[in-house]
């Protein structure tokens, strides 16, 4: 953290009353803004201090380099998405799976640059470290979760769920990767994810 208090009422100061954390997801989204803005050349640490409005001493205190600061951007990334995904409440096994769809669609849309570093890797030269890719897998287990559940309520019939959940995983990827390129209109994009889940999940219903 920066030896000088700054001024309470910037967004940094803000960050800073706040805590650590605070001030990471402040960077974080000072850096996401400036990618997708500008692309990774705008990725230097004097420009992210800069859109922060901290020095550059905090910025690589918290992330030691711009190498720091892509894992921190994927970090945050799947975070996100975790958590999105684990604020789902559902009555019914289907209800919840239909239910993580949506969400995986909504945290796509509402935090695109983050997206852009899990999927498209925009940065040149990034990979994830070994423990960073490890957490990127929570939300994949949440998935698998719920469809395991299905399988138990004899939803779907009796198959891996991890097998089941990376099919579910790819239609819902592929879809919003699509919507995100504006490759869809957006009238009807919402209507066509729902539509193309439904069929994914139908081929593992259990035949009655």
């Amino acid at each position: 953290m920066s030896p000088v208090r700054p001024a309470a009422d910037s967004a940094y100061g803000q960050a800073y009353a706040a805590g650590r954390r605070a001030v990471r997801r402040l960077l974080l989204d000072a850096a996401s803004r400036l990618l997708e803005a500008e692309g990774p050349e705008a990725l230097t640490m004097r420009r992210i201090a800069a859109e922060a409005g901290c020095s550059t001493s905090v910025l690589y205190t918290m992330f030691g380099g711009k190498p720091g600061v892509a894992e921190g951007l994927w970090r945050e990334g799947f975070d996100r998405l975790r958590r999105a995904m684990e604020r789902v409440e559902a009555d019914d096994p289907l209800g919840r799976l239909t239910a993580l769809g949506q969400a995986y669609r909504a945290n796509a849309l509402g935090n695109r640059p983050y997206y852009a570093v899990m999927f498209q890797r925009p940065i040149p030269g990034f990979e994830p470290s070994a423990d960073a890719y490890a957490d990127s897998l929570r939300p994949l287990h949440i998935l698998v979760d719920a469809v395991a559940g299905c399988i138990r309520a004899g939803v779907f019939r009796a198959a891996d769920p991890a097998h089941v959940a990376g099919v579910l995983w790819a239609a819902a990827h592929g879809a919003v990767s699509l919507e995100l390129a504006g490759y869809e209109g957006a009238a009807d994009a919402e209507l066509r994810f729902q539509d193309l889940l439904a069929a994914a999940a139908a081929w593992f219903f259990a035949r009655r």
